[in-house]
C-alpha cells in the first residue's frame, strides 16, 4: 500500500471548503463531466489527459479530461465522470478517490460540464483506453503545469470577441480550450495551498 501522499489530503481540504459555481442547464445543453485526475506516480502527482481520436462526434483530435455526457441512467455527474473515465481509461472507480468539484464550464460544443478532481494511487499502472475514442495518454506532472513558464495564454476568438484564453505547453502538446479553462481553475485554487 502506497504512502499517503501529502498534497493529496491538501487539496481534499481546500476543496471540501470551496463552493463551486453552477450553471443553470439551457435548453439545447447537454449536461457532461470529467475527472481531473491526479495519479501519483512515485511521489510525484501526474495529471492525466487524453489526445482524442478523429472518431469522436465532439472535440476531434483535441487534448481533453477523461469524462462525458451524462447518461439517462446516470444516478447523477461524478458518477458519469467515473464511469467515462472506466471507459476510456481502464481506470475502475473504487480505486479513485474524490478530492472535490471545481466550477461547471459551459463549452462551445453546447455542454455544461462538472469537473471533478480525484487520486489514482495505482503505480505502475497499465492504461486499458478505448481505441475510439482515445488515442493516446498525456501524462504531465503537476509541478510542470504549476510552473509559470509553462502557461501560454493565446488570442481566440470567443463569443465573437478576441479574448486572451488559458493555454498550457507540455512537450509538443499544447492544453487549451474548455479543459484549459478548468485546469486553469483548479491550479487557481492550488495556489491557495501556498499563501
Amino acid at each position: 500500500m502506497p504512502e499517503d501522499h501529502p498534497l493529496k489530503e491538501r487539496i481534499r481540504s481546500l476543496l471540501s471548503g470551496y463552493e463551486p459555481q453552477g450553471l443553470e442547464m439551457e435548453p439545447g445543453v447537454w449536461a457532461a463531466a470529467v475527472l481531473v485526475l491526479l495519479h501519483n506516480q512515485s511521489g510525484e502527482p501526474h495529471v492525466i489527459f487524453q489526445k482524442r481520436t478523429d472518431k469522436v462526434d465532439a472535440h476531434k483530435g483535441q487534448i481533453s479530461f477523461p469524462g462525458g455526457g451524462r447518461d439517462p441512467e446516470d444516478p447523477h455527474l461524478l458518477h458519469t465522470a467515473l464511469r467515462e473515465t472506466h471507459e476510456e481509461i481502464g481506470v475502475p472507480p473504487h480505486q479513485v478517490e474524490v478530492l472535490g468539484q471545481l466550477d461547471d464550464l459551459k463549452t462551445i460544443s453546447n455542454f455544461s460540464v462538472t469537473p471533478y478532481v480525484g487520486w489514482f494511487d495505482e503505480h505502475p499502472f497499465e492504461w486499458q483506453f478505448s481505441h475510439d475514442e482515445v488515442a493516446y495518454l498525456i501524462e504531465v506532472p503537476l509541478s510542470h503545469l504549476r510552473d509559470p513558464a509553462n502557461y501560454v495564454p493565446e488570442l481566440r476568438t470567443f463569443q465573437g470577441r478576441e479574448t486572451l484564453m488559458p493555454a498550457y505547453q507540455w512537450q509538443s502538446e499544447l492544453i487549451w480550450g474548455a479543459t484549459a479553462r478548468m485546469l486553469t481553475n483548479f491550479l487557481d485554487l492550488l495556489r491557495a495551498l501556498e499563501e
